[in-house]
């Protein structure tokens, strides 16, 4: 059904941080994926993800999408953050 709010597109600006609180849990590494993606196509090099800190879930569903994202040239906890977020530095073309 065209109207059912679960298949409406969510359009994100694309700036340096992106809180993740907004996202169900089931689209994070989509979401996570096209961001990164839709970032260093805008130039941006260097991102936070903000994903809480609770138990952890969301912060290792990131975590597990960067170590193998082919943009993604490091990444770590922001210190910060208390582990609510994470520092990711993307490659350069």
């Amino acid at each position: 059904m065209a109207d059912d709010p679960d298949d409406a597109i969510t359009r994100v600006p694309i700036e340096y941080e992106l809180d993740l609180h907004a996202f169900a849990p089931r689209d994070i590494a989509s979401v996570v994926d096209e961001f990164i993606r839709a970032a260093w196509s805008a130039g941006l090099r260097d991102l936070r993800l903000v994903h809480g800190r609770g138990r952890g879930v969301q912060r290792a569903t990131v975590h597990r999408l960067l170590a193998q994202h082919p943009l993604v040239v490091h990444f770590r906890d922001d210190p910060a953050a208390h582990l609510g977020a994470t520092l990711v530095e993307l490659n350069r073309p």
